[in-house]
């Protein structure tokens, strides 16, 4: 089978997707030299130099700094060649990867197939800490053919495995690589300095294997948590860019004449998640009355002064081409809230719901819920926890709580990770045996109709029986000094979907 360039960048056309992600150069060409710092909204002691253990923003965009990829995203989120100088597959079950002549690693050594095979597979080890390991539990085997040569032979067919080895999980290390006190990549810098929870540092690469790239002498990365904070360094000069910026900053740095904003409407969503294992949250008629309280409308417009994108409680954003337009659109309905509820058997006592700044619009949401539940016999009892922390000490860990979940750049990567029976990261507990089996069923469709018409259903189960709740998607703000070129959106994330380290340049 075939493959168009939407789905893949295999066989034929593949071959000539061999271009770099080059910057619209509008009025500028892009200059060498200067030094950038860019703040992102986290920094702890959990930062890491491995890629298979990157869990938030600023792990991805340190990764970036320092490794690449099989394959890589360009700015519709579509995956080309990196690494990669082909990789081809007739079946979409065995793939041929070859690999590009003379890249290096920082400490000098060439990038090789035993190099592939290790990095992926050790994705596979529970001792790894991989966060991606259910999806590479999708390769039943990787071995090196020759010196540039990798075969991966999947489990079944997936015609989104050229998207998924674009993830900075996936990126490429040195064979035998066990300790990540330094960055031994081949990206477009070198690490200089690593300080968990402090700082990292890069200097250019210049054996990097993209001829003129990186721009940057040096880049710097920081974690910056609150948001005032992060927008004040920016106005003032001590960051040049920084991620996450609250709807409520957007005019103040517009009207600081020195610096704007980088608009993208993505895929990322904050989401109410109500165990299934727990009670009343378990029970199918209070997943429906909560879903029933959100008023969509004004989170959009009071809580993200419409930067946002209204949702349908499944992950599939409107923009995605795989979205399924003709499903009712959930409303806010206090009717059916009362009714539902009142089928639910609620507690006498109030009921705990955990929100913090960490999910971002997440306590706003929460006030709103309380208001309106109190008209509908619900008492939610609001506790706001801190953003340090959050996510390794109640996300997940009470049976109402909100969750953030970043943009993925395919509908099976999302549902995989969040909706699939067994994936680590089944936020509500939910599991739904149709729904696993249309999961790998459309994983196999190389037609593009009849994987939408499964992904289609798949939302529609998502929406009507899983217990996570998603009122809209929220549009990505960065801020970012004038001087700061080369930026544009890509709808995978911040930061130009956390890959910005190579494309910018200064002109100061």
């Amino acid at each position: 089978m075939r493959l168009s360039r939407r789905q893949m960048l295999g066989t034929g056309l593949a071959a000539g997707m061999t271009g770099l992600l080059m910057p619209r150069l509008a009025h500028a060409q892009p200059k060498r030299g200067g030094h950038i710092t860019a703040a992102s909204l986290s920094s702890s002691t959990a930062d890491t130099l491995d890629p298979a253990k990157g869990a938030l923003s600023t792990d991805y965009c340190r990764h970036a700094m320092f490794y690449n990829g099989l394959t890589d995203y360009d700015e519709n989120g579509q995956p080309y060649l990196c690494l990669a100088e082909s990789l081809d597959s007739d079946d979409q079950i065995t793939w041929r990867v070859v690999l590009r002549r003379g890249v290096k690693f920082h400490d000098g050594s060439t990038l090789t197939a035993d190099d592939v095979v290790f990095s992926l597979l050790r994705l596979q080890d529970p001792a790894s800490g991989s966060k991606v390991r259910p999806i590479a539990s999708q390769m039943a085997s990787v071995r090196a053919v020759s010196p540039r040569d990798v075969e991966i032979v999947l489990t079944g067919a997936n015609v989104d495995l050229p998207s998924i080895l674009a993830q900075s999980h996936f990126y490429i290390i040195k064979a035998g690589t066990r300790e990540f006190s330094k960055a031994n990549g081949t990206g477009p810098f070198r690490c200089q300095t690593f300080q968990a929870g402090v700082r990292t540092l890069g200097v250019r690469n210049e054996d990097y294997f993209r001829e003129g790239r990186p721009y940057l002498d040096s880049l710097e990365l920081i974690g910056i948590p609150d948001e005032v904070a992060r927008v004040n360094a920016l106005l003032s000069g001590d960051v040049h860019m920084v991620i996450a910026v609250n709807p409520r900053s957007t005019r103040r740095i517009r009207e600081s004449g020195t610096h704007d904003l980088l608009i993208t409407p993505s895929g990322l969503y904050t989401n109410l998640i109500m165990r299934r294992d727990s009670k009343p949250t378990g029970n199918p008629d209070f997943v429906l009355g909560m879903k029933h309280l959100f008023d969509r409308d004004l989170i959009k417009r009071a809580l993200f002064r419409d930067f946002a994108t209204i949702g349908n409680d499944h992950p599939i954003p409107p923009f995605d081409p795989f979205y399924r337009a003709d499903l009712p659109q959930r409303t806010l309905d206090l009717d059916k809230a009362r009714y539902h509820f009142a089928r639910a058997d609620l507690p006498s006592t109030p009921l705990p719901l955990y929100c913090s700044p960490a999910a971002e619009g997440s306590v706003d949401m929460a006030s709103v819920l309380q208001e309106y539940g109190a008209k509908v016999g619900l008492k939610l009892a609001v506790n706001r926890m801190p953003a340090d922390g959050y996510w390794s000490t109640h996300w997940m860990k009470h049976p109402l709580g909100f969750g953030n979940t970043n943009p993925r750049p395919t509908a099976d990567l999302v549902f995989s990770l969040f909706y699939k029976s067994t994936a680590a990261w089944n936020e509500s507990g939910w599991q739904n045996e149709r729904f696993d089996r249309l999961l790998l069923d459309a994983r196999a469709q190389g037609d593009f109709a009849l994987r939408k018409e499964i992904y289609g259903e798949m939302q529609e189960i998502v929406a009507a029986e899983c217990g996570t709740a998603i009122p809209v998607f929220i549009t990505l703000i960065d801020g970012f000094d004038k001087r700061v070129k080369g930026l544009r959106p890509i709808r995978l994330g911040g930061f130009m979907g956390y890959k910005f380290p190579e494309h910018v340049w200064w002109e100061g």
